[in-house]
């Protein structure tokens, strides 16, 4: 391939125009005051006693006095602002971009607080970022602790970096630490996150009122709501200071797969060279005529071109990764959609090195030091071996596989410029202060579990927004590989940064019924963090807006025509029950053990909301690749566990091969091509009794002839294509499932004779009729929001989980916390429930200490293996007494009211993937052999360790507490054959995370971080 063009003006000129001269100020703009906002929320009553002189007002805050913390940079407003409301003592929201500069905020909060001899706990959401965030510190300040589940460091300090978990756990447990000024909660956008935001939300709730704190987040599109939330539950003012300022210009090019050109869509004012969008398009449209000569109709033309494709990606990354470094716009971060595309890319450019021989000689030092933790068996570990000659290259890979200590090497070199181009997963946008200066995203797809969807604006921003240090850079540029036509809307739609809610998901969890249970008044009772959660207070705020949306929708139907009136509402009531019923029947029609659903059968195919329609299964139905679980000793699988290959037609303007396809039903208008796509079960919402032939080696031309017989049986049948009777013809024998058909016959009869059934068919009362449908839907729905308060929805939840806790002991009639439910108070990882059931039902009273972690590995959530999982004669009797236990735990949930699936409860309460692996490395197995018995990557392997040694030390602590001492003494044996070797190895930013000073020998500066070097 020739030279790599980036395209700016037309025609597309060189890369090198792009590079600015050196020593070049940048662009003039940045010189100019940087935007903020700011707003502050105050609490009814409340006064300010503030001297103005030094502190400036409530709405415009600023600091005049001396400062508690100098920077050697100058700042910017939003941070001067947000450091004048620190002095003022009082709560900010900092929403900011990545490299904006939100960590220098945090910086002053503890220099504050220890100027005022106060204590100031910093809290993240995860184990990993508490260790960066203790090794940053302790850089600048002495008295730093760490507290997370793997280690605790100084406890006494002044300064205490901890997991928000931990925080959770301390505040419950009443062992907060005293004389608390500040709390920093890093991340906060990760409020919405299922668990973590859970935990982060009750930490907020149950914190003192006189407890100030400081909330860090990505931009979002809400933060004065969640201020406001912060001011009326601790009734202290809270201002937010935001700005969606980069302090680098981003140029957003897209490079399309196996071209040879970059084309600037997005300069760094944000606007949109159509111009170059057009051509970006012509590329496509001559790669497609060009394809369609190779192909010729040939039968193996869709193999060549799927594999050209992925060719062409590896080649063009190479290319892209070349320029980078001619140009120096390194360091680079090449974002991948998986773990093992991130590492086939790492393959493609092996044959680059770009480090000189005294960055080689340092990564060796690294390299030595991290590795000397280990044991020699470890040493010679596969991932270890492979990864020295990359780093040396100045090249490296990172995802969330990798062994943990492999990874914290990279992000460390990454840090020193020692790794100048790093092929990355979402995972390391996690990281703290690990920037680049280009970005590279090998597809703007990924694959979310139901959908191969655009990645949204903010996941893009996120990524994206690695890109360029502040103070340093002056132009950063992100580049997106693209594979296929797109609308210009799609770009600007991902590229907009279009700022995404802050959505609570909050739930009470057994573990905080149980620890509120006794309680009478305060922050830990049940009442109190229901009333005073995220959720309700958003649902409170929303009630006006959902009033008036409601009178604007009436008034809107009213001006419609009126016939129908009442008989609109029931006969669109009628239509959602045939609706439900049809959904329920189909589900169990299309279950595999029908054996209905066999090569040839047309089947009706919807993915969301497209409709595929009348399509061809090309398959039997297969189980998913990622399913393996215990749930099929119960009864049938999740229909979700389940695929088909399905023939689908695909539109010129959307053949995308592979996953990504954009298929649509046959359509005479539009030509295309018929591709094989993999869908699951559930997408399947309609059968037909018609099956045609279809070869079971389907080339090209025999897809294109089964698209012809498709049509053509299709037309036969103008009516609809005969269905099958789920009795009748399947001989289905279920007496639920009759009563549905049943149900479902009745509803369709008075559907014919409702006075609008006839009606309704007409052209010219179609579209008002849908439009009056839809209308009256929506305002049924919000009226009914209205009438349930979600106080009250959350309340009668409350009251079936208690109904739970009664029926399974945990406590009694009169709602005294029993012995059981004292041990489940122990137990917040994993299902305590469950765990504590185990306990009670000597589960694990007859194994001996390796086969008790063997199976408690069973209560720690893994991704499914790609080997089959066999377990042993002698635990078979424990997992089926396991089984039964999640069984009866489901059942009594649905019994007292709460939502559960059975199958899908007992599936991801008891999952056996490392049963075996854990059994053997607990017998002391090395790592090597761990790895080689599975299908999982090192990197889960040890993560999956050191949770059960977390749950190990609970069940420990709750089998003393109910007095069980041998049972202890087992899980005490469990834990220490488990967290042993290469699953203990500590952190490598707690090894460096000593304070220097700046002429010692062995340190050195990089940008404000004081970095230790090994000798």
């Amino acid at each position: 391939m020739g030279e790599l063009l980036v395209e700016d003006q037309l025609p597309a000129q060189p890369l090198d125009q792009l590079v600015q001269p050196e020593g070049s100020l940048g662009p003039e703009r940045w010189n100019h005051s940087r935007p903020y906002n700011h707003e502050v929320l105050v609490p009814d009553g409340y006064t300010s006693a503030k001297d103005e002189a030094v502190h400036g007002t409530l709405e415009n805050p600023a600091f005049h006095g001396e400062m508690a913390h100098k920077y050697p940079f100058q700042l910017d407003p939003f941070q001067s602002v947000s450091i004048a409301c620190l002095e003022r003592n009082e709560s900010v929201l900092v929403s900011a971009h990545t490299p904006a500069g939100k960590m220098a905020i945090a910086e002053y909060a503890i220099a504050m607080s220890f100027r005022e001899t106060k204590k100031i706990i910093y809290t993240s959401p995860f184990n990993s970022l508490s260790n960066q965030m203790y090794r940053e510190l302790s850089m600048v300040f002495d008295s730093i602790g760490l507290m997370t589940d793997d280690v605790t460091l100084h406890p006494e300090a002044r300064c205490l970096v901890m997991t928000t978990e931990i925080l959770r756990a301390s505040l419950c447990s009443g062992s907060m630490v005293f004389d608390v000024g500040w709390v920093v909660f890093d991340g906060i956008h990760c409020l919405d996150h299922p668990e973590s935001g859970i935990t982060l939300e009750e930490s907020i709730i149950f914190l003192p009122p006189e407890i100030k704190m400081i909330f860090l987040s990505a931009p979002m599109s809400n933060a004065s709501e969640f201020a406001e939330w912060i001011c009326n539950l601790h009734r202290q003012p809270c201002h937010v200071v935001s700005t969606d300022f980069r302090p680098t210009g981003l140029e957003h090019y897209v490079f399309p797969v196996g071209g040879s050109e970059m084309h600037l869509i997005i300069d760094e004012d944000g606007q949109l060279r159509e111009d170059n969008f057009v051509k970006l398009q012509d590329t496509f449209t001559k790669q497609h005529n060009h394809l369609d000569e190779r192909k010729g109709g040939g039968p193996k033309a869709s193999g060549r071109i799927a594999k050209g494709r992925s060719a062409s990606r590896r080649s063009n990354i190479k290319t892209i990764a070349k320029m980078i470094m001619e140009r120096k716009f390194q360091p680079v971060i090449i974002w991948s959609s998986s773990r093992r595309e991130c590492e086939h890319c790492a393959k493609s450019v092996l044959e680059f090195d770009f480090n000189t021989q005294e960055e080689k000689d340092l990564i060796n030092v690294f390299f030595k030091h991290a590795i000397g933790t280990l044991k020699e068996e470890d040493r010679s570990l596969h991932d270890i071996e492979l990864i020295l000659p990359i780093l040396q290259k100045g090249m490296a890979v990172h995802h969330s596989g990798l062994l943990p200590i492999m990874r914290e090497l990279v992000e460390l070199l990454f840090q020193e410029g020692l790794v100048k181009v790093l092929f990355a997963t979402e995972t390391f946008a996690m990281g703290i202060n690990m920037l680049a200066q280009t970005i590279v995203f090998t597809s703007i797809k990924k694959w979310d579990g139901d959908t191969n969807r655009y990645i949204r604006p903010g996941e893009y921003t996120q990524l994206s927004g690695r890109a360029g240090w502040h103070g340093k850079d002056d132009n950063v540029m992100c580049v997106m590989m693209v594979d296929e036509k797109m609308e210009m809307s799609v770009v600007k739609e991902m590229v907009s940064g279009r700022l995404t809610p802050l959505i609570s998901t909050f739930r009470l969890s057994y573990y905080t019924i149980l620890k509120s249970v006794g309680h009478v008044e305060g922050p830990f009772t049940a009442e109190h963090v229901i009333r005073n959660s995220f959720r309700q207070f958003q649902y409170e705020k929303a009630s006006p807006v959902i009033v008036q949306k409601i009178k604007n929708l009436e008034n809107e139907l009213a001006t419609l025509d009126s016939t129908g009136g009442a008989d609109l509402a029931a006969y669109h009531k009628l239509l959602l029950g045939i609706s439900e019923l049809e959904k329920k029947i189909m589900s169990e029609m299309i279950k595999p053990e029908r054996g209905y659903l066999e090569l040839g059968r047309l089947v009706k195919v919807r993915d969301g909301s497209k409709d595929w329609g009348w399509c061809v299964l090309a398959s039997d139905v297969k189980k998913a690749p990622a399913s393996q679980s215990l749930s099929p000793a119960l009864g049938a699988s999740c229909s979700n566990n389940y695929i088909v290959d399905v023939l689908v037609y695909c539109s010129s303007s959307s053949i995308n091969k592979g996953p990504s396809s954009q298929p649509c039903p046959p359509c005479p208008e539009e030509k295309g091509e018929v591709i094989v796509v993999p869908m699951p079960l559930s997408s399947i919402y309609g059968l037909s009794r018609i099956i045609i032939n279809v070869p079971e080696l389907l080339p090209w031309q025999a897809r294109q002839n089964t698209l012809l017989l498709l049509k053509k049986v299709i037309s036969m049948y103008p009516e609809g294509l005969p269905e099958p009777h789920p009795i009748k013809d399947m001989g289905i024998q279920d007496a639920e499932l009759a009563e549905c058909v049943g149900k479902l016959e009745d509803l369709q009869q008075k559907k014919c004779s409702h006075p609008l059934s006839e009606s309704i068919q007409r052209e010219d009362d179609l579209l008002m009729y849908q439009r009056k449908a839809a209308l009256n839907h929506e305002i049924q729905q919000l009226k009914s929001k209205l009438c349930v308060s979600q106080l009250q929805n959350l309340r009668d939840e409350l009251e079936n989980q208690l109904h739970v806790l009664k029926m399974l002991g945990h406590i009694n009639s009169e709602g005294v916390v029993q012995l059981k439910g004292r041990a489940a108070c122990l137990i917040d990882s994993g299902d305590g429930l469950l765990i504590t059931e185990t306990l009670f039902n000597g589960t694990f009273n007859d194994l001996d200490h390796h086969q008790v972690a063997s199976l408690a590995s069973c209560f720690v959530p893994c991704d499914s293996s790609s080997k089959k999982t066999y377990i042993s004669r002698e635990l078979s009797r424990p997992v089926m007494q396991l089984l039964h236990a999640a069984k009866r735990i489901a059942e009594v949930q649905r019994e007292c009211k709460l939502e559960v699936n059975l199958e899908e409860y007992v599936e991801s309460s008891s999952r056996a993937d490392l049963m075996g692996a854990i059994h053997c490395w607990s017998k002391g197995a090395t790592f090597g052999d761990v790895i080689k018995m599975t299908g999982f990557f090192a990197g889960d392997i040890i993560r999956h360790a050191k949770r059960l040694n977390k749950v190990l030390n609970q069940m420990k602590a709750a089998a003393e507490i109910i007095g069980e001492t041998k049972l202890a003494k087992k899980f005490e044996l469990a834990s220490e054959s488990v967290y042993r070797g290469i699953m203990s190895a500590g952190s490598l930013y707690l090894q460096q995370a000593v304070k220097h000073e700046e002429s010692s020998p062995i340190c050195r500066r990089v940008g404000r971080t004081l970095v230790l070097q090994f000798p």
